[in-house]
């Protein structure tokens, strides 16, 4: 592939995380950098500020829960930090991992152990339930207090405030992570093998969306939620989720072609844009409209490692991302 002429690359900040980058937020105005030994980096006008939130740990999984950042460890522990870097415990579960974790704005958040799933809402009032497997993934719905949980066999969706127990949602298989479209009418998985799987949640109707040479583990919904856009080939797979049916006998665009498979995604918070990670380090920036590209980081940079984080501000004015060996930095557009 050519490179783009197009170049953002002179708008970028470099920052060395020192370790894995797990998962990337804004905290506010703060850049937050999660990270596989165990820290949290936050980079701001007063320079790093590097917090030991799960010492001698990692970070399996880390998601923005309202002003602050939720980590989950391999020492079992839940913690909350903000934007002054000061780190609290709410969970602790003794001698397990914390497989999934998922957060909103109102600050309600859900995690998993093995099979257990805790709710735990913006009071802090913690409520339980316990799937049939391990679960692999978590999101909360739009609307209302309700969670949608993934495990071997299918997908449930539950209300943590309800004595009724989890709708189901059934297909055979090994289902990893799971989102919700922002309208709330369809839920999505990654599967074990190299493909999609979602329901329509108005008459439970099966969408196999299949077709990818890797597994497709990254995931990110555009801002109108007409298309979800995916990793796991050599260009972003974008499936078109824009009708009643959704993506039913319809075709996904491709954005981005290049040798090396795209690694993660991100959709602008509020145009049609793509932030798309490769494993050999490059990121660009594609316009739906057109396909045009922009470059943000060229391949070859670091140690070619894969890019494993891309996080926008809520304004869409900076765009924070991360990689396998640490390498890092923020991408502030052009006025």
């Amino acid at each position: 592939m050519v490179e783009p002429i197009n170049s953002l690359t002179s708008n970028v900040a470099p920052i060395d995380a020192g370790a894995p980058v797990t998962a990337a937020a804004f905290i506010g105005a703060t850049p937050a950098l999660a990270l596989g030994d165990g820290h949290v980096l936050l980079t701001g006008t007063g320079g790093q500020k590097r917090i030991a939130v799960h010492p001698d740990a990692a970070i399996l999984v880390a998601a923005k829960a309202g002003k602050e950042l939720a980590t989950g460890g391999d020492d079992g522990r839940v913690v909350l930090i903000s934007e002054d870097g000061a780190p609290r415990q709410i969970a602790y579960e003794k001698g397990r991992w914390i497989d999934a974790l998922a957060a909103r704005g109102d600050g309600a958040l859900a995690w998993s152990t093995g099979k257990q799933v805790f709710a735990r809402d913006p009071k802090g009032e913690i409520k339980t339930t316990t799937a049939p497997s391990s679960v692999r993934g978590l999101a909360f719905l739009p609307k209302g207090y309700r969670i949608a949980i993934s495990h071997y066999n299918g997908a449930r969706l539950w209300f943590p405030n309800a004595a009724a127990p989890p709708e189901e949602l059934h297909w055979k298989g090994s289902h990893l992570e799971i989102t919700v479209s922002p309208d709330g009418r369809f839920i999505v998985t990654a599967m074990q093998e190299n493909s999609l799987h979602a329901w329509r949640l108005a008459d439970k109707k099966d969408l196999r969306l299949s077709g990818y040479p890797a597994k497709p583990r990254s995931m990110s919904w555009s801002s109108d939620g007409h298309w979800l856009a995916t990793s796991g080939a050599d260009a972003s797979i974008i499936w078109p989720f824009n009708s009643k049916e959704g993506p039913i006998n319809k075709a996904p665009r491709e954005c981005g072609v290049r040798q090396a498979k795209i690694s993660c995604v991100a959709f602008h918070p509020k145009s049609p844009v793509l932030a798309q990670g490769y494993e050999d380090g490059m990121i660009l920036l594609c316009r739906l409209a057109d396909g045009a590209e922009l470059l943000v980081r060229a391949s070859g940079a670091g140690e070619n490692a894969a890019v494993t984080a891309l996080c926008w501000d809520d304004a869409g004015r900076r765009l924070l991302f991360g990689c396998a060996d640490g390498a890092s930095g923020i991408l502030t557009m052009p006025a």
